[in-house]
Order: C-alpha cells, then sequence, then structure tokens
C-alpha cells in the first residue's frame, strides 16, 4: 500500500487557478495521445512576426567629389569678419552644399570693440579646432571660455556668443553643416 503525500496549502489566486493532478490512467485516451505527440514534436514554432513599419526613406546623399587642398598662403582672403582671413578649402563645392571648412587667422592685434559684436550662426553644426594661438569667447549657458593651440570644441545651433580676445598668431579650422547659413548680430 502506498502513502498518500499530504497536500500542502496555496493561498489567494495561486489556490484558484491549481488544477487538481489527474492521473494518466484517468485520462482519456485522446488526451493521452495529444499530449505525448506534443512532448515528441517538441517546441512549436514562433507565428510570423507582424510587419513592422516602413522604416523613413533616407534622402539619397548628395554628389560629392575628391578634392585636394594644398598650403598656400595667397589664399587668405576677407569674408564674414573683418578681423579675420579665410582660406577655403574648396569643400562646400565637393559636397554639394552639404559642409564648409576653411581656415581662419585671425587679424592681428585684437581690436575688443570690433570683435565684441554677440551673434550667432544659424547651422546645422559647427565645430572649431585651433591649429595655432588662442581665442577666448563668451558663449551663452557657458560663460567665458579661452581655448588653446589643440582645443576643439562644437557650437551648437544658434548659441549666441562673443568673441572677446585673441593671440596675435590665432588660427583656427572651422566646418559647418550646410556650407551656406545666415549669421545674426545681436544689439
Amino acid at each position: 500500500m502506498t502513502k498518500a503525500r499530504p497536500m500542502r496549502k496555496v493561498k489567494g489566486a495561486a489556490a484558484a487557478a491549481r488544477k487538481p493532478h489527474r492521473p494518466a490512467a484517468k485520462m482519456s485516451a485522446r488526451r493521452r495521445v495529444t499530449a505525448a505527440a506534443k512532448r515528441k514534436a517538441g517546441p512549436r514554432p514562433k507565428p510570423p512576426s507582424k510587419p513592422r513599419a516602413a522604416a523613413k526613406a533616407k534622402p539619397a546623399p548628395r554628389k560629392q567629389t575628391f578634392v585636394a587642398s594644398h598650403l598656400d598662403p595667397g589664399a587668405f582672403k576677407e569674408g564674414l569678419r573683418s578681423y579675420a582671413h579665410y582660406r577655403d578649402l574648396d569643400i562646400a563645392a565637393a559636397t554639394g552644399g552639404l559642409v564648409r571648412a576653411h581656415v581662419i587667422r585671425m587679424v592681428p592685434p585684437c581690436d575688443p570693440a570690433v570683435v565684441s559684436k554677440r551673434h550667432y550662426h544659424d547651422v546645422e553644426f559647427q565645430m572649431i579646432y585651433v591649429l595655432k594661438g588662442w581665442i577666448k569667447a563668451e558663449y551663452e549657458g557657458a560663460g567665458e571660455v579661452i581655448m588653446r593651440q589643440g582645443s576643439c570644441w562644437l557650437q551648437p545651433p544658434r548659441i549666441k556668443h562673443t568673441v572677446l580676445d585673441y593671440s596675435d598668431d590665432c588660427e583656427l579650422l572651422e566646418i559647418i553643416m550646410p556650407a551656406d547659413f545666415d549669421t545674426v548680430e545681436l544689439a
């Protein structure tokens, strides 16, 4: 004679959801066959997934051409600011207007009355790298910052800023998107 195991008490919802154990002998023949077939067949295949929403189509990339720009001291010309000369690196034409890159050579000596006009650039991207010397400026939300040779910074779109001072030998590499943009001077 076999001993009956004592029943464990299960409280709450778990007790209501628990099905009583039914020995295989009391299970119908059809249910036994179905259960055995399921075990033999292994895990059920996953139903096909729902199709995902089509990804947004990317615009076709702008046609770009190879370009090389070599150092030419005579290539610096007046440009956006009277206190700076610019050497265009021909990236704007090569990228179909996507990007502009130029070297900026600040004109010495720095005249605070001329350089200290608060302004912003209506761009999507603007990065500056100091090639030589140093430059001091004030940026909205960041305060006064001095960048020296080897320093690099990102100016978020439309950040208001003011150039305060720079060294006589200051040269910067600037990369801007898009190539054509507006500069807005503030009162």
